[in-house]
């Protein structure tokens, strides 16, 4: 049957998961093909020589927006920040007991108990972005560490092991066993002979022995070494019955059933890779720590509904949220950090190609789920500490917090965390809906507490919040052909930043590096002007 199959391009592919999964898992797939690197930060602009009185707009107080005004300010401009919420940080966002979720159609009053929160859009930052560490750093914002994998954590397919969900540990050493068992088969058979000299294959026989923990027959069968990566039916012990049992294994078609791969690979993605770090109380302590620095020039709750610019400067017309006056704002530039569905909604003078490059430029979607339980079942009944347990349900996964471990009280899973269908299935829903589907799908890890556990919870729909319409930009390779260049350019006296205006999309870094990048090459052309 698969005698015609032609195996896709790698454009196809990545083209495939943009598509698929969105821009995070577009840019995974590229990091794992070789396409995506490290944070290109090499520490904050020397911006100097601003002309007296030159005057900079900023349209968005989500931290490309607040960045760039913060530097601007520094390198001598006077800077006003537009901002449609009436609170600043955008997508760097977290709800706590006693706020409220506004998305279009529904309402929702959120009420976790004190201290505990959800992180609805960023909730961790990889070790190697640097900018968003630099700017923690610089602005006091307190991190600590993000818990991302978790051996104990549990992995769940629906027609794998009857629908029961297995410890990632379990699943990830068979895997390699039976591969190591496979691929010793194939080298003492003579297989490979024609691809690796006897060097290697002497080389790799004690590499996949090593590796697969075989034993001496070059077989992956259950074991005392086995167990030391695996577990045990009875742990180590003290005293006459100290010895430990080991646990038996999976056969080889129960672990590809499992595709167990799939997560292994999550793992090893570069922006997924440990260590991780999440600012203590909440990931919006980042663009607190901003708005410190530029509160007395951001305007909060202003609605932009024009963009113009001539050879002089750029004028912004808006409405007030509050009171629905209308007002303007003039400068001598403009950074614009507005997400591509709402800018492509608005009058803005820019060139022809910029608005086919914003009206080219889709954004995905995302759902996030707090569901706050009375206590710490995971951590007191199944000694699972942080990480993320995996489902082919809607709900994606359930992840457990990494902070707050061993205390008493009620604590806050993210219940789900889906992109692609998974995402628009549970959009559609009502908030309560929502709580109710995750509930239902996340009782598969843990049956006899997950509903009787459970306090209140709730979601954001990022394709349902009115001032973004999406959870962050979905580039292709060929959408990046055709526009990229012409969304970033520099038009007149405009220019663009944010994740959707980056090679990191979907992440912070995404978005400082953009700003960083913007305000330089806009500082450099008012300097010449």
């Amino acid at each position: 049957m698969l005698d015609n199959f032609t195996p896709p391009t790698r454009r196809d592919l990545l083209t495939m998961i943009g598509k698929a999964g969105g821009a995070a898992a577009l840019y995974q797939a590229m990091t794992v093909l070789g396409h995506a690197a490290d944070s290109q930060f090499a520490g904050p602009p020397k911006l100097t020589g601003a002309k007296p009185g030159a005057t900079v707009l900023v349209l968005g107080a989500g931290v490309a927006g607040m960045l760039s005004a913060y530097e601007l300010t520094k390198a001598g401009y006077k800077v006003q920040v537009l901002e449609f919420q009436n609170r600043p940080g955008g997508r760097n966002y977290t709800v706590r007991g006693g706020d409220t979720i506004t998305e279009l159609g529904s309402t929702q009053a959120v009420n976790f108990a004190p201290g505990n929160y959800l992180n609805p859009g960023p909730w961790r930052i990889p070790y190697h972005h640097r900018t968003v560490l630099h700017y923690c750093k610089e602005l006091g914002v307190q991190l600590e560490p993000f818990l991302q994998i978790n051996h104990n954590a549990l992995v769940h397919r629906k027609n794998a092991f009857g629908g029961k969900p297995q410890p990632y540990r379990d699943l990830m050493v068979d895997y390699k066993g039976h591969v190591s068992e496979l691929l010793g088969k194939a080298l003492n058979a003579g297989a490979l002979d024609t691809t690796v000299t006897a060097e290697d294959k002497a080389k790799l026989l004690e590499a996949m022995r090593d590796w697969g923990v075989l034993d001496k027959n070059m077989a992956y069968t259950k074991g005392v070494k086995v167990g030391e990566q695996r577990g045990w039916d009875r742990a180590p012990g003290g005293g006459v019955n100290g010895a430990p049992i080991p646990n038996d294994v999976h056969g080889l078609s129960d672990i590809l059933d499992s595709r167990i791969w799939d997560n292994m690979n999550f793992f090893a993605e570069h922006v997924m890779q440990t260590t991780m770090f999440q600012p203590k109380g909440g990931m919006d302590h980042i663009g607190k720590a901003f708005y410190a620095k530029v509160a007395k020039q951001v305007r909060l709750g202003t609605r932009v509904t024009k963009i113009a610019q001539d050879d002089k400067g750029v004028t912004v017309d808006w409405v007030d949220t509050k009171t629905n006056a209308a007002g303007q704002s003039k400068a001598d530039w403009l950074v614009c950090t507005i997400p591509a569905p709402v800018l492509n909604q608005l009058d803005i003078q820019v060139s022809d190609a910029k608005k086919a490059a914003i009206r080219a430029l889709p954004y995905g979607n995302s759902v996030k789920i707090g569901l706050e339980m009375k206590r710490r079942f995971w951590e007191t009944d199944h000694a699972i500490y942080g990480g993320i347990s995996f489902t082919d349900q809607p709900i994606g996964l359930v992840s457990y917090p990494s902070h707050g471990t061993f205390t008493d009280g009620p604590a806050v899973l993210l219940g789900a965390y889906p992109f692609g269908i998974g995402a628009y299935i549970l959009a559609g829903m009502t908030p309560e809906k929502r709580i109710a589907a995750a509930l239902e799908q996340g009782s598969v890890f843990h049956p006899a507490e997950y509903k009787a556990e459970f306090s209140n919870g709730a979601s954001v729909a990022w394709s349902r919040m009115p001032w973004i319409l999406g959870c962050c930009a979905t580039w292709t390779e060929e959408s990046r052909a055709a526009h990229y260049q012409n969304l970033v350019s520099l038009d007149g006296r405009i220019v663009l930043a944010g994740e959707h205006a980056s090679y990191y999309g979907c992440w912070q870094e995404g978005a400082l590096l953009s700003a960083l990048d913007a305000v330089t090459r806009l500082h450099e052309r008012a300097v010449a002007a």
